[in-house]
């Protein structure tokens, strides 16, 4: 018998076909696998480095912002690919950067602004309230001021005093600012896109408890949709005024915003384990707020909980409390209940635990919402 001779092409072309048949092997299982983990964090720089790309009108500027990259790394990268003249350090003056992006935004850029800490903005207050909020209103609609206010806000980090508060109530109750809060890693991409587009000035309250949580996102994915959207097709995912049912339920509803999502998240497991199933709705946007989902999920299960780590006393949650009792009345079969922070000023990081609200005030909560025996 002739011994089988491969020639040297036959066998490239094996080596070939086996490398194309693993590399499709691959590729499907990468498929199935669905795409890679994300950070919040990841996904706010993403949004960041597309919207710069997309538009040579934005630019971001804060204490620290450029080669550190920010104290969370938010806008890491940024100076090495656009150059520091559209992301740069300023000094440790929050008035002065608030000031400063009003005049670039009246002509004609896109200032994405940090605030390295929720309580550093409390400087910039004046600037955010007369001039932020009020120019488009003052200029009988001349002048518009896209200006996005980015702020770390709340706790669950064990920051010393200054480093965690919840700050958005503030900015809520300010006529003519919209308030954003992502509270999952796909709305941290899509969300900061949204508001750097809008020609509104928009205070971005961004969850730092929730910088490194992760979540399998395609963030190539939600830049297409963010596009497309923008090409005026209805392929994107548009945010704003939209709140998103985070959970099917049916016994009671919890309303929660960035930071308490995840709790209120934890709490409904946990009472699904005990046979009691609760829908939880999460706000997104505080400003403007989504009064027909919100309804329509307490309509539906007649009880709710509205979670939040701000104090209470005049509150957002005071707000929805409002709201929600206003429009909801005669489909109420109790009384809506909060779980908020304490009306104390934030505690030191060892105490931090006992002041937010946790899955056991929420279940406890739950319980006294005058369930029939």
């Amino acid at each position: 018998m002739s011994p089988t001779i491969t020639t040297s092409s036959e066998a490239n072309g094996n080596v070939s076909a086996a490398t194309a048949r693993a590399a499709a092997s691959a590729a499907a299982s990468a498929e199935a696998a669905g795409p890679p983990p994300v950070t919040m964090a990841k996904a706010l720089n993403s949004a960041l480095f597309d919207a710069m790309r997309a538009d040579s009108s934005v630019l971001v500027f804060g204490e620290d912002v450029g080669m550190l990259g920010g104290v969370f790394r938010i806008t890491d990268g940024l100076t090495a690919t656009f150059g520091d003249q559209r992301c740069f350090d300023t000094p440790l003056a929050e008035s002065g950067i608030v000031g400063m992006a009003v005049g670039m935004a009246i002509n004609g850029m896109r200032p994405v602004i940090e605030m390295q800490f929720d309580a550093f903005a409390y400087p910039a207050f004046e600037q955010i309230v007369s001039h932020v909020a009020k120019m488009h209103n003052r200029t009988r609609g001349t002048v518009k001021l896209p200006l996005v206010i980015r702020i770390p806000y709340g706790g669950g980090i064990g920051g010393v005093e200054h480093h965690c508060d919840s700050s958005e109530s503030y900015y809520a109750h300010t006529a003519g600012l919209k308030v954003y809060t992502p509270a999952t890693v796909a709305d941290g991409y899509r969300m900061l896109r949204e508001a750097i587009d809008s020609d509104d000035p928009v205070v971005f309250m961004e969850p730092k408890k929730m910088y490194w949580t992760k979540d399998s996102v395609d963030l190539g994915e939600l830049r297409r949709l963010h596009d497309a959207q923008g090409e005026g097709t209805t392929a994107g995912l548009g945010s704003e005024g939209r709140a998103a049912v985070a959970r099917p339920g049916t016994d009671a509803t919890l309303i929660a915003y960035g930071p308490s999502v995840p709790t209120a998240l934890a709490a409904a497991e946990a009472a699904a384990l005990e046979g009691r199933s609760l829908e939880v709705i999460d706000v997104r946007t505080i400003v403007p707020f989504d009064d027909a989902t919100v309804c329509e999920s307490v309509r539906k299960t007649g009880r709710a909980v509205v979670i939040a780590e701000a104090h209470g006393f005049a509150s957002v949650s005071s707000e929805i409390v409002a709201r929600v009792q206003e429009r909801c009345f005669h489909y109420l079969a109790a009384p809506i209940r909060r779980v908020t922070g304490f009306d104390v000023p934030y505690p030191a990081p060892k105490l931090e635990k006992y002041y937010l609200p946790g899955v056991d005030r929420i279940l406890d909560a739950v319980d006294d919402l005058q369930w029939e025996n």
